[in-house]
């Protein structure tokens, strides 16, 4: 049985399939949601898809306020208690901020989204979900587009 489901959001379509997984099994377990967004510039494609206005740190948290926000917004539509948290990768790697996220809250399961890449784009493009799976304290599942 699931209490406490955390979901990390990146604004990606990926993310949204992961979150909105999250909440029908929330709805189902009765569980609460912690919504989870990692903010690093470095490492997140979908940043490109929002204009940068003025400092760019400044519009990479505006940006991840607003994923938030839109995400807990879908969570209440879903009858499911969401919270929101922001938290910064500094240079320890999203994957290491989400696992440790999961065991500080504690999260009883962690929902990701993932691209499912295989080979050598994993190689080159690294895995922040396959990261998460080897170091969560909790299990976690893997939402992908079929």
């Amino acid at each position: 049985m699931y209490r406490n489901i955390l979901v990390s959001v990146d604004g990606s379509v990926n993310s949204q399939l992961a979150l909105r997984e999250a909440i029908r099994l929330a709805k189902d377990q009765n569980a609460k949601l912690r919504l989870v967004h990692v903010v690093d510039p470095a490492s997140n494609p979908y940043m490109a898809e929002y204009a940068y206005t003025g400092h760019a740190e400044d519009s990479v948290r505006h940006v991840g306020e607003t994923i938030l926000r839109e995400a807990k917004a879908l969570a209440m539509e879903g009858e499911v208690q969401a919270e929101t948290v922001m938290l910064d990768a500094d240079d320890r790697g999203v994957a290491n901020v989400i696992a440790d996220e999961a065991g500080r809250w504690p999260a009883d399961l962690v929902v990701l989204g993932t691209h499912g890449r295989i080979g050598v784009r994993r190689l080159v493009l690294g895995s922040v979900a396959e990261g998460v799976i080897r170091i969560s304290p909790a299990p976690v599942l893997l939402v992908r587009e079929q």
